[in-house]
């Protein structure tokens, strides 16, 4: 088993901070020490950037199998906000290898699941007196993969994004897969004979 990565790129970047040698060090050496058997990490980057008094610390691991984990810490501390992260990347890691783990395994269908039920109020919650306008904050633009839906799923859950947007590899369509209120996941699929 590996325990260490051997020769492992890791890119280290300053935005609105000059990275000192000492901060170097100390990111590249605990991206260097995740212990790591799956998935093998090809490739790492530490953003590092200061806004006002808040340190932040971003690793991104490109790995094999064109899996890609990132995390991200803001504290009021650079050497914490890294130490954190790194963290946060080893737990999302070992929850990634648990997932595939328990992908392999024979599954039981004899499952029922019971829904609750719901008793709704006969007259409705009043509304709100002021109307809200809503405005784009962020765009953000990324490569559509092409993803099986239990990919989609691992890959939506490593970076905690609210939704995915991919190329279903099954049916060849464009899909979107969104985490629901009940924990359960939602996949649009537009129909295209209208």
């Amino acid at each position: 088993m590996q325990v260490t990565n051997v020769n492992l790129p890791i890119t280290v970047t300053g935005r609105h901070v000059s990275v000192t040698e000492a901060m170097r060090e100390h990111a590249e050496k605990k991206v260097s020490g995740l212990h790591l058997d799956y998935p093998k990490i090809i490739e790492a980057k530490v953003l590092l950037n200061v806004e006002q008094d808040r340190h932040i610390a971003e690793i991104i691991l490109f790995c094999a199998n064109h899996i890609v984990i990132e995390a991200d810490t803001t504290t009021k501390d650079m050497y914490a906000s890294i130490d954190e992260t790194a963290s946060k990347i080893a737990r999302r890691m070992r929850k990634y290898k648990t997932r595939m783990l328990k992908s392999h395994r024979p599954k039981n269908d004899h499952v029922i699941q019971e829904i609750s039920e719901e008793i709704f109020l006969p007259e409705l919650p009043e509304e709100p007196d002021s109307e809200h306008e809503p405005a784009f904050i962020h765009r953000e633009k990324y490569k559509l993969k092409t993803l099986f839906t239990d990919e989609a799923i691992m890959d939506m859950e490593m970076n905690e994004k609210p939704c995915l947007v991919f190329k279903n590899a099954k049916s060849d369509k464009l899909s979107i897969i969104y985490k629901r209120e009940d924990g359960d996941y939602g996949m649009i699929t537009p129909d295209q004979s209208a």
